[in-house]
């Protein structure tokens, strides 16, 4: 062969070599430079250049483009569109982003055809829901975030989970995903679990799940029990949220346990001291204590001596007049003085008065008889009623004391 046949083989096979380049192909580039803030690429097997704008090659904003490839790098990349022609048979714009977004899709399309959960990590939430990362932007639906109503979706913001998918259309890039189905299989598994080792009586460190009217819902691990408004303290309580928050990590006692309804019954209360356990050194029999009108009833009034302790002043103890009724003389709220007549611990029964602390006032018939008293006590018996001496009528007797002086 000939050097000038040779030369022409050679430059056929260097023209058969380059290829058109398309958009939508997917192809090597080379890094050139790195110029105003793109790479520019040798587009291997084209003969042609192109670029990459930082946005094309990561969706981090912040990122800088010299620590996203250096001069030498060989890329995969995907041609999206076609900036001019030069000598060179023109120049492309590139994605290396796009080219990795396409391979997502792919993923999570044969994911969603086999029925398999993808993890996604949460950006930011919008109206309606959360903006994810899975890969490429997806979107969980409010409803979709859990098995129940989230009332602030901020607390998910910077969480990952797994998530099933709901809808997947790349060419509209749209992902909708749930996570409400995974959170009740979980939670469905951790009650099995629960279920079987759980016991009355049992002390367990749960954190408040939710708050309602009626009590509090503790999160024992995946299943929620619920603390009734009447089991958070000894102390009256008129709304949870008043002394509970959503999120803070309490100790309660198992009350009992209902596998086949799925309910737990707990208590905060029973693992503090109680007031009772202390009422006789509070109010111990005989004593003037301060008291509040608590509540009235026909028979009488219940008075809080102390936080969570309540005794009753029966109608007949409130004053020494005749009273109808409690309300006659009483009102709930009203700060009164009590005596304390009988403690019954065990029981949780205290006895108050208030007539006892009060002086008996004087009627008209208490003024005769005390009038008669009086006159009795200082009479003097005359000797000539009785026709008898003093002496005579005490007989023996006054003998005797006179004997024994003369000795």
């Amino acid at each position: 062969m000939s050097e000038q046949d040779y030369s022409q083989s050679e430059m056929e096979k260097a023209l058969d070599s380059v290829h058109e380049v398309k958009i939508g192909d997917v192809v090597k580039g080379e890094v050139l430079a790195i110029d105003d803030g793109q790479l520019v690429v040798g587009i291997q097997g084209t003969g042609v250049e192109g670029v990459v704008p930082l946005k094309e090659l990561t969706s981090d904003r912040s990122a800088n483009i010299e620590d996203q490839a250096k001069v030498g790098d060989v890329i995969d990349l995907v041609v999206i569109a076609s900036i001019g022609h030069d000598k060179e048979n023109g120049s492309y714009l590139l994605s290396k982003r796009r080219l990795e977004a396409r391979k997502v899709w792919s993923d999570i399309e044969a994911k969603f055809k086999a029925g398999e959960a993808i993890p996604v990590t949460v950006k930011e939430v919008v109206k309606g829901g959360l903006v994810v990362d899975a890969g490429v932007r997806g979107f969980i639906p409010a409803s979709m975030v859990s098995d129940h109503f989230v009332d602030d979706l901020k607390e998910y913001v910077g969480q990952t989970f797994d998530v099933k998918i709901i809808e997947i259309e790349p060419s509209e890039n749209r992902l909708i995903l749930s996570r409400k189905e995974l959170v009740q299989k979980e939670k469905e598994a951790k009650r099995e679990e629960l279920f079987a080792k759980i016991l009355p009586g049992d002390e367990i460190t749960g954190k408040v799940a939710r708050l309602t009217n009626f009590g509090a819902f503790v999160d024992l691990g995946g299943v929620d029990g619920l603390v009734h408004i009447s089991e958070i303290s000894h102390q009256r309580v008129d709304k949870p949220s008043d002394v509970l928050k959503v999120g803070e990590e309490v100790k309660v006692k198992v009350l009992s346990v209902d596998a086949d309804r799925n309910r737990i019954s707990l208590s905060m209360k029973a693992l503090q001291p109680g007031p009772w356990d202390s009422v006789t050194e509070v109010a111990p029999v005989g004593a003037a204590i301060d008291g509040k009108v608590k509540r009235l009833t026909t028979f009488g009034a219940f008075v809080e001596v102390a936080p969570g302790i309540e005794g009753l002043v029966h109608i007949s103890q409130i004053s020494h007049q005749h009273i109808a009724t409690p309300n006659d003389v009483l009102k709930e709220g009203q700060d009164v003085k009590v005596k304390v007549l009988s403690v019954d611990p065990e029981n949780r029964r205290l006895s108050l008065s208030i007539k006892a602390l009060t002086e008996k006032p004087a009627s008209e018939n208490d003024r005769d008889n005390q009038a008669q008293d009086d006159s009795e006590d200082n009479y003097v018996l005359p000797e000539t009623d009785t026709g008898f001496s003093f002496g005579e009528l005490l007989g023996d007797a006054a003998k005797d004391i006179e004997d024994d002086s003369d000795k």
